[in-house]
């Protein structure tokens, strides 16, 4: 059966409005918690932020190495973390989680976007700069595609060898009115018309309602997918989640009702070109 990667990304967004049902995890343990509850549920990859204990976004990384030491004693999953961060911090800043060994993959926005107001700005030296910090650690780059000429800069990155072949996108998709392309397959369409030969992808959907995207995505030939509080707690029209784990139970379901399985940590390692553990 085909094979999709279930990424899990836990912790909601600083200043995100979180619904009193809802359990938000902070601290190590609670994180620990959550992320294992996923894996147990189906997931194999957990994209996790540098926070400090309140949950606020920092580059100090005592934290950080002990939440994921805490998920490495009971699991195997893969560990992703982040180049992005906010662009008022420096670019080694940015990608200070490279320096923790147990990091396998992380993500590498290909451009600037509109943030609702601002700009979140990501430019093409920053970029150069964190593809060879990524190569230092021999970090695998997941491509964070927020516009379709993100998708044309990640092919350049490669031709110009900052970046190696075969390349893997996460498309980025939201309500559109915050920044990034909305929603739909008609955007879906367009961004995989430019793909170039042998890229795999996935997609993140921010603020989703349902899984009407996630579903669309993986008929359409996506082997990623990422639910978590970072993103939404809806699985249904009007349906929230009290919990991450329930997210990926109900993920499971729509990926075994569409002929698929979830994929193991080991096979999603192969799938991604990350040496197993």
């Amino acid at each position: 059966m085909r094979k999709i990667i279930i990424t899990v990304a836990p912790v909601c967004h600083v200043g995100k409005e979180i619904p009193a049902e809802c359990k938000n995890p902070l601290t190590p343990e609670e994180i620990t918690e959550d992320v294992i509850n996923c894996y147990k549920a189906g997931a194999c990859e957990v994209h996790l932020h540098t926070r400090d204990l309140k949950g606020n976004p920092t580059f100090e990384l005592d934290v950080f190495r002990q939440t994921i030491g805490l998920i490495r004693k009971d699991s195997d999953m893969i560990i992703q973390s982040s180049t992005g961060g906010l662009s008022s911090l420096s670019l080694e800043e940015r990608c200070v989680c490279l320096n923790v060994p147990e990091v396998e993959v992380a993500s590498l926005n290909m451009g600037s976007v509109n943030f609702g107001e601002t700009v979140y700005i990501n430019t093409m030296p920053e970029l150069r700069y964190w593809s060879k910090r990524l190569d230092e650690t021999n970090t695998v780059p997941e491509m964070e595609l927020f516009d379709l000429s993100h998708v044309e800069c990640a092919t350049r990155l490669a031709d110009e060898g900052v970046l190696h072949r075969p390349l893997h996108y996460n498309f980025c998709v939201g309500p559109g009115n915050s920044s990034n392309l909305s929603a739909t397959g008609r955007n879906l369409a367009m961004l995989c018309s430019l793909m170039e030969p042998g890229t795999s992808w996935g997609i993140t959907h921010d603020s989703m309602k349902d899984f009407s995207i996630l579903a669309c995505a993986i008929g359409m030939g996506a082997n990623t997918v990422r639910v978590g509080f970072e993103d939404s707690f809806y699985y249904a029209p009007g349906k929230r989640a009290h919990t991450n784990a329930e997210l990926v139970e109900k993920l499971v379901q729509l990926i075994r009702m569409l002929g698929c399985e979830p994929a193991t940590p080991a096979e999603a390692r192969e799938m991604q070109g990350i040496p197993q553990l």
